[in-house]
């Protein structure tokens, strides 16, 4: 696939505390996987002297006129016969020692196979950003010293006269910039042709051309003071101050702390020094999310449904699935809380994955408070410093417990025994773009295969495919109804199976997976017997035939007005941020739209008195809000839909009294903000928290009453054969947010469309009649978990040849009658940031799995132009 001719399967990596050394001594060629676009094979490297490198380390080799980040492969006595010998390169450095151990190595190999992705791709995802160097190419001023002062361009005084448009714009930027130094990339975005005029600066003299060497993610070093003598007279009095500010503080600070404290300069510290007082040496210091100050937590007692779970999960050994299927609020966390915590005190590890970085907060409180520095974050939006020490922590191999979202599927943990998703139905969880287009629930299978651990999925909507694989006949699932919890224990075949590695095709043949323990946990009541809170549907037709023309029901108003009266807090949920869904001219119809993309522009509403202004949520263009129509120059322009932003204005208006916090993407980018609104209220300083998706991941607020859906029509209402699916989730989650602490919870959902199946199942908590409805629907037209999908994505700046691309391509595939080809079609949205895009839909039923397409030779129809992105398994096909 990627590698021609190479056979992994013999291979064998050696683990981190190996050595290469053993009777290999004459090892001195390393084969590499290069971090470069378009490389398909290993090269070879010649190892210098001074370096031992052992398989898995990352390194740093000369590659063309580059530096680039390389995994070490295997060791060889001998280079390729075919290489001269004097063309053979050194390599640079070691980045990082040992890393991949054998199954680490195993799941990057079945990931990069079953995602059809280069494995360094695959390896890009698993490490720290920064770890994989690149130098880069760049350009800068030649200053008229030296030598150079015969260049009569430099003494003229104004050398851009002399200059062609494309060189003088260069030169220009150039000299605009202190350093007179640009990269060559940012140039050529900046000026077209950057090239011609690049050339021809080279050849007047003006500039040069450079390599940068790679800025490789590096340990934090900071000074640290250590007291290392007794203090005696001999010492001024200022002298002696200091250092009895260090003995008290138990003879060790940062230097810049104990300057501060002091008011004292570095020099004093020299001097310190000299007479041997002190010690001022260079530490590590590690770059980690720190959270607040917690109170210790101890671990609380289970009802009978949960030690039952708890008890089976404890009892596993080896390989299993566990799905762990609980309403809202019946403490699935401190299931693991104390799944985990015998773990830690054996000296191994847990991983525990969330869907999104707003969850994390509240979950890592939580494990903090149990088990302290135990307790490790690891996400996106840490910084790059952050993720390289808690990563390099990791590795360490101490009882730890690692929390992330997506991607710390890959987080290296020597000693892991138990991996959990929770939420693990979320969409959140599958990587649309870019590849590897991995969905973390199936790399946590194959991991926690190869690691031999147990697997626990935790869900109040478990994913139809989870719940269709570990169960033969359906199960009883929790609901208001049921008392006591249940384990359905199954070993028989997968229902949905899984895939072995195929370098040339991907998907081709079942994996030779260990005899598979799944078992079905069921929390069917809320802590305390607490009841699941009524639903109340409210039909905003009847509402508009009797007058009331609000965005809140009569009976929504109600609600929210008692709210304040009765001191309590409430979430209102609402599909889509902004303040408008879109902006149309009312005399002509005329509706304002992206010019990148096509969709509707939607209006953001930024603070009082600031700029109207009007952004595309898929590119982020933005521009004001014109005063007259476009297309009629009419003034009558109105916005329509309602977003976070117009529903919190129209809150303000109504309920001027009512305290509120907006929380959804446009409010939370800031790095710790998530933290700071749930904190804010948390401590009731809002009644009312308004906001999207983001409240229905997770979220535990005791203190919630109502919850209030402004539009369910939305959600249910898309061209996609997962809505009805993701609806109920959605809805069913945010409901489970009220009720949680000791008051009654209340939902009220308002839509048009209350006879919708979805609409019911969410009023009575039926998730068993949902699941049995929709999944007969997908059976009948052979959809996930019965069949399979692979949708391929085209898109280019050129709509034409991406239109013939898809259909040169959707003609080759035609050619094989053992799958079912859809398409091509455009996407839903045909244009998004200037680039037109068409998909391929492949459709297929597992239990007799064809022949899959070349995809080498299918990639080779596209031109350069179009770009290919092949999705197995696709969550989204819209």
């Amino acid at each position: 696939m990627y590698i021609n001719q190479v056979n992994f399967s013999p291979l064998v990596v050696a683990e981190p505390s190996e050595s290469y050394q053993s009777g290999a001594t004459l090892n001195r060629w390393v084969e590499v996987l290069v971090d470069c676009p378009g490389s398909t094979g290993l090269f070879t490297y010649r190892l210098p002297a001074q370096l031992e490198i052992k398989p898995g380390d990352i390194l740093s080799v000369p590659f063309g006129a580059q530096q680039l980040g390389a995994i070490a492969i295997r060791l060889l006595a001998q280079p390729n016969v075919d290489l001269p010998p004097e063309k053979i390169r050194e390599v640079e450095d070691i980045v990082s020692v040992g890393f991949f151990p054998s199954a680490y190595w195993e799941l990057l190999n079945r990931v990069a196979a079953y995602y059809y992705t280069p494995l360094i791709q695959v390896i890009r995802v698993a490490l720290p950003p920064g770890l994989l160097g690149r130098s880069q190419r760049r350009i800068r001023i030649i200053r008229g010293t030296g030598e150079n002062e015969s260049n009569y361009l430099l003494t003229s005084g104004n050398p851009s006269a002399f200059l062609t448009p494309t060189a003088r714009q260069i030169w220009e930027l150039l000299q605009g910039q202190p350093a007179g130094n640009y990269s060559f990339a940012y140039l050529q975005q900046k000026v077209k042709s950057a090239y011609r005029g690049i050339r021809e600066l080279l050849r007047f003299g003006l500039v040069e051309s450079y390599l940068e060497p790679p800025r490789l993610t590096r340990p934090k070093l900071q000074k640290a003071v250590t007291l290392i003598a007794t203090i005696d007279h001999e010492l001024t009095t200022r002298q002696r101050e200091i250092l009895e500010v260090l003995r008290r503080r138990g003879g060790e600070l940062w230097q810049n702390e104990l300057l501060v404290i002091c008011n004292a300069s570095s020099s004093i510290l020299k001097t310190l020094v000299q007479k041997g007082y002190i010690v001022i040496e260079e530490r590590e210091v590690l770059r980690t999310e720190q959270g607040p100050q917690l109170v210790g937590d101890g671990a609380k007692c289970l009802t009978a449904a949960q030690a039952s779970a708890l008890e089976t999960i404890q009892r596993l050994d080896g390989f299993a699935e566990v799905l762990l299927h609980g309403v809202t609020g019946s403490g699935k966390t401190e299931v693991y809380l104390q799944a985990i915590a015998p773990l830690l005190n054996q000296g191994k590890s847990a991983l525990v994955l969330v869907p999104e970085i707003g969850l994390t907060p509240q979950l890592t409180d939580r494990f903090r408070a149990r088990f302290g520095n135990k307790v490790s974050v690891y996400h996106s939006a840490l910084s790059d410093g952050e993720r390289y020490d808690t990563w390099r922590q990791m590795l360490t191999g101490e009882p730890q417990v690692v929390i992330g979202t997506r991607s710390a599927v890959f987080a290296p943990l020597p000693k892991l025994s138990l991996i959990i998703l929770d939420e693990e139905h979320d969409s959140s969880f599958k990587q649309d773009s870019p590849i590897p287009t991995y969905h973390a629930r199936s790399v946590a299978q194959w991991r926690a295969e190869l690691e031999n651990c147990p697997l626990v999925l935790g869900s109040a909507t478990p994913s139809l495919e989870s719940w269709v694989r570990v169960r033969t006949s359906p199960p009883s699932p929790p609901s208001a109804s049921r008392e006591g919890g249940q384990e359905i224990n199954f070993n028989s075949s997968l229902s949905t199976p899984h895939f072995a590695l195929n370098t040339q095709h991907g998907l081709n043949a079942p994996l030779p997976l260990t005899a598979l323990s799944t078992h079905y946990l069921s929390l069917p009541e809320r802590i305390n017997s607490r009841p699941l809170p009524p639903v109340e549907i409210v039909d905003m037709r009847q509402e508009l035939q009797q007058g009331n023309r609000s965005i809140f029901s009569r009976s929504l108003q109600a609600a929210l007005q008692q709210l304040q009266e009765r001191k309590q807090q409430g979430i209102l949920f609402i599909h889509r941020r902004g303040h408008s869904t879109f902006v149309s001219c009312r005399s002509c119809g005329y509706v304002l739209e992206c010019p990148h993309c096509d969709v509707s522009l939607a209006y953001h509403h930024t603070e009082e008195k600031a700029p109207e202004l009007l952004r595309c949520h898929y590119c982020n263009y933005a521009r004001s809000h014109p005063k007259f129509c476009p297309d009629c120059s009419s003034p009558y322009l109105k916005f329509f839909g309602s977003g976070t932003q117009r529903v919190t204005q129209e809150l303000v208006r109504q309920f001027p009294e009512l305290r509120l916090i907006r929380f959804d993407s446009d409010t939370t980018r800031n790095k710790g903000s998530h933290r700071t609104l749930l904190t804010q209220f948390a401590n009731g300083e809002a009644d009312l928290l308004v906001g999207t998706q983001m409240l229905t991941k997770g979220l535990d607020l005791p203190q919630v009453t109502l919850v209030g859906v402004v539009a369910a029509d939305g959600l249910l209402n898309l061209s996609d054969y997962r809505a009805s699916e993701r609806a109920f989730q959605t809805l069913t989650q945010v409901a489970g947010r009220a009720g949680r602490g000791d008051d009654p919870g209340r939902v009220i959902v308002q839509t048009y469309t209350t006879e919708h199946q979805v609409i019911a199942a969410v009023r009575s908590h039926d998730y068993l009649s949902f699941s049995e409805a929709e999944l007969e629907q997908r059976q009948a037209l052979n959809y996930p978990p019965y069949g399979r999908l692979i949708l391929l994505r085209l898109s280019s700046l050129d709509a034409i040849q991406v239109q013939n691309t898809a259909q040169i391509i959707a003609t080759a595939l035609s050619t094989e009658e053992e799958f079912e080809i859809l398409g091509p079609a455009p996407a839903s949205i045909l244009r998004v940031a200037n680039r037109y895009r068409w998909q391929i839909l492949i459709k297929f039923a597992p239990d007799a799995l064809p022949k899959l397409p070349d995809w080498e030779e299918v990639r080779s129809l596209c031109p350069p132009s179009v770009s290919l992105t092949i999705d197995v398994d696709p969550l989204n096909i819209m």
